[in-house]
């Protein structure tokens, strides 16, 4: 179920009508809100003296999630590429961050590695024999 804030002017009506000796219940029915919102709304009221929205507690992301997105898809097009050249990448755009904070970035979007994958060496004479091998072996099944 998704989140939302109340207005303002709601949070200020249930205060109201709080104020004024009505209950929980009965105030979740004439505003249609649930009671278990009403009662969070006056729970706030009661600590803080306000029903607004508090201000988030925590430091703020030194990386915007636009930025986060653009660093996943480039260290995804370039396996290859070192955190150093990330961060360089970075730096162009902009948002200067430490090598272990771009590895934290990479490492929560499921990245981990930053190594090409492994491919043969494949020259036409290489081709050639492994297709001559492949036909020769058809039908063939190794059970390891």
């Amino acid at each position: 179920m998704v989140r939302r804030e109340l207005p303002k002017h709601q949070g200020d009506l249930i205060v109201e009508r709080y104020q004024s000796g009505e209950g929980y219940k009965r105030i979740s029915k004439a505003l249609d809100i649930p009671w278990n919102t009403v009662k969070t709304v006056i729970i706030k009221w009661r600590k803080y003296g306000t029903t607004e929205t508090l201000t988030k507690t925590g430091h703020p992301s030194k990386i915007y999630e636009k930025t986060r997105r653009k660093l996943v898809r480039e260290a995804s097009k370039r396996h290859s590429a070192t955190l150093k050249e990330l961060q360089e990448f970075l730096a162009s755009t902009g948002c200067v961050l430490h090598v272990t904070t771009i590895s934290r970035i990479l490492h929560m979007n499921g990245l981990w590695g930053r190594v090409a994958g492994w491919k043969p060496f494949l020259t036409k004479k290489n081709i050639q024999a492994r297709l001559k091998f492949a036909k020769t072996n058809v039908g063939k099944c190794v059970i390891v």
